[in-house]
C-alpha cells in the first residue's frame, strides 16, 4: 500500500464535470489499495473573481480579511470533491488548512508554512477515508487564516507529502509536464522527461508558472520527487528529482519568462557603506520580494541602483522607497511598470563558453533591446520590454534548438 499525495489545480476542478473526473481518478488509485490525500485549488478563476469583488468594496482591502475571503475558494472545491467521492461510494472527508494542521507565520497573502501536525490526516487515513485538503491556506498561532500566495496549493501539497512521509507526490494540472518553454507561445516546445531541482527552481523563480518556487524548495530540502502531469489524460509527465539525464550537446534545458515585472531605478545614490541595506531592509520587512538588482559603477561618489519587483507590489514598494530616497539624499527615482523578464536555464552553462553571447545575439537579431542582465551558475536573465517577451521566448527557443530531443 502506498500513500499518495496529489494536487489538482484550479483548471482541473473548474466545473462539476471536471470535479467528477478528478474524483474518478482518485477513486481508481484508492481502489488499487493506496491511501489518498488530495490537495485542491479554487475552482477556475475563483480567486481572481474574489479579489475583483474585494476591490469593488475598497481599493485597500485589509490583508487579514482578504486572506479569509480568498481561503473560501479552496474550501468550496475541497468539499465538492469530497461529495463527488462519496457519490462514487468512497468514504471521503474535506479538511481546511486549520483542520489539516497547517501552521504558518503571520504574513498575510504570502505566508510561509512553519510546521504541519499531520495527526488528523493520519487518523482519517487509518479509518479508510480519502482526505481532501483545501490548498493555499493555513493558520497562525492565533488561529488567524493566512494564504500562501499565488501557486500556494503546490506548496501545500509538497509540505503535506513531506510531513506524511508520502511515497509519491503528484501535481496534476492542465499541462502534461514541464516544457522547454511555454507551449502557448512556442507550439514546438518539447516536454522534458525529467529535470533537476535546481534547474526547476530557477525556471519557477523566473516565470515558469507550472510549479511554485517554494514547492520546489521544499521538495529539494526533503529530497521528495514530484511528478507533474495532466489531470485530463494518463500520459506520463515530468519527474522533478535530484538526478537528471543531462543532454550532452545543449546545456540549456528551458526558457522562463515573466511579463509581470516593474523596474525601479534610484538615481544619484551616495556611494557609501550601508546605503543598500537602508534601501532594501524596509522592503523585506513588508515581505516585498526584490528580484534583479543592478548597481552602476560609482562616478563622483554617486551611482544609480536599479531593481525589479512584481508589478502588483510596485505601489507598496514606492510608498516604502520614496521616504528612504529623501533620507539617503539620492537624486530621485524612476519607475517602469512595462518591463518583462526572459531567462535561459541549464546546469553547466557557466563552465561552457558561448551561451551568453548566443543569447544576446538571438535577442539582437530579433530587434530586442536588453535593459539589464543578471546571471547565476545555471541561469542568464535579461530584462526587456514587456511587449517583446513572447517574441524573445520564440527567438531563444529557436536559437538553442530546444525542440530537438
Amino acid at each position: 500500500m502506498a500513500l499518495i499525495v496529489q494536487k489538482y489545480g484550479g483548471t482541473s476542478v473548474a466545473d462539476a464535470e471536471r470535479i467528477r473526473n478528478v474524483a474518478e481518478r482518485i477513486a481508481r488509485l484508492q481502489h488499487a489499495g493506496n491511501q489518498m490525500v488530495a490537495v485542491v485549488s479554487a475552482m477556475g478563476d475563483t480567486t481572481d473573481d474574489l479579489i475583483a469583488l474585494a476591490n469593488q468594496i475598497t481599493d485597500r482591502p485589509s490583508a487579514r480579511e482578504l486572506d479569509v475571503l480568498l481561503s473560501t475558494g479552496e474550501i468550496v472545491s475541497s468539499t465538492l470533491v469530497a461529495m463527488a467521492l462519496r457519490h462514487l461510494g468512497l468514504d471521503a472527508i474535506s479538511l481546511s488548512g486549520l483542520q489539516a494542521g497547517i501552521q504558518t507565520d503571520s504574513t498575510h497573502s504570502r505566508a510561509r508554512i512553519r510546521r504541519i501536525n499531520p495527526e488528523r490526516i493520519h487518523r482519517e487515513l487509518d479509518e479508510g477515508r480519502v482526505v481532501i485538503v483545501a490548498g493555499f491556506q493555513g493558520v497562525t498561532e492565533e488561529l488567524d487564516v493566512t494564504t500562501l500566495g499565488r501557486g500556494g496549493s503546490d506548496t501545500t501539497a509538497v509540505a503535506l507529502a513531506a510531513a506524511l512521509r508520502a511515497d509519491r507526490c503528484e501535481n496534476l494540472k492542465d499541462v502534461e509536464g514541464i516544457y522547454t518553454a511555454d507551449p502557448r507561445i512556442v507550439p514546438a516546445a518539447r516536454k522534458l522527461r525529467d529535470i533537476g531541482y535546481e534547474e526547476m527552481l530557477e525556471l519557477a523563480s523566473h516565470g515558469a508558472q507550472v510549479l511554485h518556487p517554494r514547492a520546489v524548495e521544499l521538495a529539494q530540502l526533503y529530497n521528495l520527487p514530484i511528478t507533474v502531469q495532466s489531470s485530463f489524460n494518463e500520459e506520463p509527465g515530468t519527474l522533478i528529482h535530484a538526478e537528471t539525464t543531462m543532454e550532452p550537446t545543449n546545456k540549456v534545458r528551458g526558457i522562463a519568462h515573466d511579463a509581470d515585472v516593474a523596474k525601479i531605478t534610484v538615481r544619484g545614490v551616495p556611494d557609501r557603506p550601508g546605503i543598500a541595506a537602508t534601501l532594501f531592509e524596509p522592503l523585506a520587512a513588508r515581505a516585498i520580494s526584490v528580484d534583479t538588482i543592478v548597481q552602476n559603477a560609482s562616478l563622483e561618489n554617486l551611482t544609480d541602483l536599479t531593481f525589479t519587483v512584481s508589478r502588483k507590489d510596485l505601489r507598496a514598494a514606492l510608498e516604502i522607497i520614496q521616504p528612504v530616497v529623501l533620507e539617503i539624499g539620492a537624486a530621485g527615482l524612476v519607475t517602469d511598470d512595462e518591463a518583462g523578464k526572459i531567462s535561459i536555464v541549464g546546469t553547466g552553462m557557466q563552465n561552457t563558453p558561448g551561451y551568453a553571447s548566443r543569447m544576446f545575439r538571438a535577442l539582437f537579431d530579433a530587434g530586442i533591446n536588453i535593459q539589464l542582465i543578471t546571471t547565476s551558475e545555471i541561469r542568464i536573465t535579461c530584462i526587456i520590454d514587456q511587449a517583446q517577451v513572447p517574441q524573445a521566448v520564440r527567438a531563444l527557443h529557436d536559437a538553442f534548438e530546444l525542440e530537438k530531443a
